[in-house]
């Protein structure tokens, strides 16, 4: 497991980010880390996001990588701003490759066992399993990980306070992605004292 990854399991929470608004990527960035989540995944859903990741890249105390890389285009243009992962919904073997190639860490998408063997034939030992709770979560990730004793998850679609303590108590999963501490409308009314507030309970969730 690459150092990076390491980072994104000792933290336990990945919040995903969809910034519209490249202005509110810095204080964002500070109320995570002040909230004690050193970790961000700015998603590639608006077209704020290549800009977003190099705001928040700038904070040295913040790991930030890019979430929803459909194509390897996407991934240099967030490799070049400054993501130091990847992040995709699925299992694309062109991007997948060529993070592989490029010494990049990239946890893809997975929802069956072919899924996650193609992850393993290509040295992957941290996939995503995504949308957890859509495709019958805790429930199926336990029988689906089964044979697969060396390949850690982390489950994203659906997790918030409600289930994230069961979820982080499987032992194959590493952390878990969320959206629920970062909610786009106090981005958008640029309450993010209120976020660090909510970030904080996160982690105290996480970590108890």
């Amino acid at each position: 497991m690459s150092t990076i990854l390491q980072q994104i399991g000792a933290c336990r929470l990945v919040p995903v980010i969809a910034l519209h608004d490249a202005a509110q990527a810095a204080p964002l960035g500070e109320a995570l880390v002040a909230g004690g989540l050193p970790c961000a995944e700015v998603t590639f859903r608006t077209a704020a996001a290549a800009e977003s990741i190099r705001i928040m890249a700038e904070n040295t105390d913040l790991l930030v990588g890019a979430g929803t890389v459909l194509t390897i285009d996407q991934v240099k243009q967030a490799v070049d701003s400054g993501a130091k992962f990847m992040v995709s919904p699925g299992f694309n073997p062109k991007v997948v490759g060529y993070c592989v190639d490029h010494n990049i860490p990239i946890t893809p998408g997975t929802s069956n066992p072919t899924d996650i063997e193609m992850a393993l034939e290509l040295g992957l030992d941290v996939v995503k399993f995504f949308p957890a709770e859509a495709f019958g979560g805790l429930k199926t990730l336990k029988a689906m990980s089964a044979p697969y004793s060396a390949v850690k998850f982390i489950p994203t679609g659906g997790i918030n306070e409600s289930n994230l303590q069961t979820y982080l108590a499987f032992p194959k999963v590493l952390a878990c992605g969320g959206s629920w501490m970062v909610p786009n409308k106090l981005i958008g009314e640029g309450q993010f004292d209120e976020i660090a507030a909510l970030v904080r309970s996160a982690v105290a969730l996480a970590q108890s």
